[in-house]
């Protein structure tokens, strides 16, 4: 039975536990594929024009931090260190850095490339597709701690998955009004 933090119930019943049998982790796996699809489609479809193109307006930021390659370089990031679930042992593959986790905001020396994105996007697709497939009953309730907050494994991997839809969104819709883009509804993952 769940119980929320007041010690009440909320008038739920029954085992709140979930088993990770083959149903759940396919839904997963076809769910996070398709937020990741459609990130995809945001870093194939932007002109080269609006690849450095501010995404919004924000004085307390360096307005880099709002550049259409840097939203989608954060995402891919962020993306590929919750799979990891940990800071220990973490490294992103070259020719990124850890500079993403710098508390003041660090910026990468130069923007990345499409294509440096792309197959950023490629390693974190893989790795979750076989973080999903091999995720067992005890690795989905281990928690993990973040300065935002504690959370189970499973619940950090639809965190996760929650965040590269709200990016990629956010991406897609930039296309939209800025270049007549219109994002293609990605409703299951492609693999």
């Amino acid at each position: 039975m769940y119980n929320f933090p007041d010690g009440e119930t909320g008038g739920v019943t029954g085992d709140w536990s979930i088993e990770m049998n083959l149903t759940w982790r396919k839904a997963i796996w076809q769910q996070f594929g398709a937020a990741i699809d459609m990130l995809e489609n945001a870093l194939l479809n932007c002109p080269d024009e609006l690849w450095s193109g501010r995404m919004w307006k924000d004085n307390t930021m360096p307005p880099e931090f709002s550049e259409f390659w840097y939203v989608a370089y954060h995402t891919l990031f962020w993306f590929d260190f919750y799979l990891s679930g940990t800071v220990e042992g973490y490294a992103p593959p070259a020719p990124f850095s850890l500079d993403e986790m710098d508390p003041v905001g660090v910026l990468p020396e130069r923007p990345y490339t499409r294509e440096e994105l792309l197959t950023y996007l490629n390693h974190g697709r893989r790795k979750c597709r076989v973080t999903i497939e091999t995720l067992t009953d005890e690795k989905s309730r281990q928690l993990y701690r973040f300065p935002w907050g504690e959370t189970n494994f499973l619940g950090l991997i639809l965190d996760n998955m929650r965040h590269v839809q709200e990016h990629g969104a956010q991406l897609n819709m930039f296309l939209g009004q800025n270049a007549g883009i219109n994002a293609r509804w990605v409703g299951q993952s492609k693999e």
